[in-house]
């Protein structure tokens, strides 16, 4: 009886028994480097995150982070930090949180950079500028023409000057080089759709006014923005979920009469970019969901993840192989129960050869390394449900079932890394989990192994889970099937 190589593949969720889904949380789909490699495709385990420093507790909760002339600023709770980072007597790093100001709030913020100074707005409330090269370098932007066509709500840096969305429809400019100064005659509508503006996004010097059912280019010529007269009919349900990849942008939105979507400018055409499974998630939820969505970028161990993350969930999509996966956290709640949520970064800043991360849950700083194998000491619950085995509606059985995963990779915490599978019949959940070793510390060769997991009656459905703290890496999936009308 041969042996069906089983493809691994990545994140999707169906409501249709027959397909149900290909879970895919905190493993990211590889493709194989080298001719002849064993896999083509496989699982590798998401990256980890280790502390860094600590700014307080649930007060501290980060907004919002930007990197300015090489030094990391984050903004946790109400106060705004500059991260300084030095070497000891000994050659390690040492990380000093700097208070530069305090910004009320716990809302988002978005931030941009000239060089010199630093724009931090809160969305239809106030602009600060930090300066540190200033005798006052912290300051809220007072000029009167900074709100004189409307509630200032998020900025970016374009051409020498902070170019900010308002909510009358408008999008202003700040003098050149200098976010304290504006004047109320610098001001531009987006003109091509009446709709509202909702979010603005650079990319390759061009400005890009997101409305809530469409998207318009601008350039500067000189004196004003300009209309390009490339437009896009699909507009921007998240603010802060649009985000630069490849030369190009994501974000998540709708036309006229459309189900919000994620979607990837490909030239000059918007291309989906979610599956029909991640639409039906966005479409559960609310549009003050959506809204408080915000997206994230970065660039790993050969990967470059775009991630989305929502109040409840979030999802990553890698460009290198066009798939999705998701990030889930495990934290202790206000009860002192662990607890299952959203992966838990609120931003990313890449600074001095490390990828540090703001926290959802207090001021801790992280950072993000495939060579971490927990989030701040906690289990990073890892799973996969596989596509599922199917015999043209027939019966099928496993008798044989063989998962190969980098083994000899235990820890004298960890010395014998385990692996858990569980099957379901009918797609309605799965059976009671069963564990092997992968392979304790130098076993290189090990073999995992389940037999006789018996027979299903129309497609098997295969889920596994692993929790160590170790590097995980699931190459293939073999296994060896009976099937048909006789059960041959």
């Amino acid at each position: 009886m041969p042996r069906a190589n089983l493809p691994l593949d990545g994140f999707y969720e169906s409501e249709t028994l027959e397909i149900y889904e290909q879970e895919c949380v905190n493993w990211y789909r590889q493709l194989a480097t080298n001719q002849g490699d064993v896999s083509l495709v496989s699982l590798r385990g998401c990256a980890g995150i280790s502390q860094r420093l600590t700014t307080g507790d649930l007060k501290s909760v980060n907004r919002g982070a930007h990197v300015k002339n090489g030094k990391a600023y984050f903004l946790n709770g109400e106060s705004l930090y500059r991260i300084d980072i030095t070497f000891d007597s000994e050659g390690q790093k040492v990380y000093t949180p700097v208070l530069l100001g305090q910004i009320a709030g716990d809302e988002r913020v978005s931030m941009a950079d000239n060089g010199t100074q630093l724009m931090v707005l809160v969305p239809g409330g106030n602009g600060y500028i930090i300066d540190e090269t200033s005798g006052t370098p912290f300051v809220q932007i007072t000029d009167p023409s900074f709100t004189a066509n409307g509630n200032p709500q998020h900025v970016r840096f374009n051409s020498s000057f902070f170019v900010v969305t308002t909510d009358t429809k408008k999008f202003i400019r700040s003098d050149a080089n200098d976010g304290t100064s504006w004047s109320a005659l610098n001001v531009f509508s987006a003109e091509s759709d009446p709709d509202i503006i909702t979010a603005i996004h650079t990319n390759n010097n061009r400005v890009y006014i997101g409305g809530s059912e469409t998207i318009e280019e601008f350039t500067f010529n000189g004196t004003v923005y300009q209309r390009t007269g490339f437009f896009i009919d699909k507009g921007v349900s998240s603010p802060f979920a649009m985000v630069s990849t490849n030369n190009s942008f994501m974000w998540i939105g709708a036309g006229t009469n459309e189900s919000p979507a994620i979607w990837i400018l490909n030239g000059n055409q918007a291309q989906k970019a979610s599956t029909t499974a991640i639409d039906k998630i966005l479409q559960g939820f609310s549009s003050e969901a959506i809204e408080q969505a915000f997206s994230y970028s970065f660039a790993l161990d050969g990967a470059f993840f775009i991630g989305f993350s929502f109040p409840s969930l979030t999802l990553e999509f890698n460009t290198v192989t066009g798939k999705w996966n998701e990030r889930k956290s495990q934290i202790v709640n206000s009860k002192g129960l662990t607890e299952t949520v959203k992966w838990r970064v609120n931003s990313v800043a890449f600074v001095n050869g490390e990828l540090l991360c703001g926290d959802s849950q207090d001021g801790r700083i992280g950072v993000i390394s495939p060579f971490i194998y927990s989030e701040y000491d906690s289990e990073i619950i890892r799973s996969c449900v596989i596509q599922p085995l199917t015999n043209l509606g027939n019966s099928i059985s496993i008798t044989e079932l063989e998962p190969t995963f980098k083994s000899g990779v235990g820890t004298l915490e960890t010395p014998d890394p385990q692996v858990r599978m569980s099957t379901s019949k009918t797609g309605n959940g799965f059976n009671n989990e069963t564990s092997r070793s992968i392979g304790g510390i130098g076993q290189y060769n090990a073999r995992t192994i389940w037999n006789r997991q018996g027979r299903f009656p129309r497609e098997a459905l295969i889920k596994f889970t692993m929790s160590d703290k170790v590097e995980s890496e699931f190459i293939k999936l073999e296994a060896r099937l009976k099937g048909g009308n006789r059960g041959n």
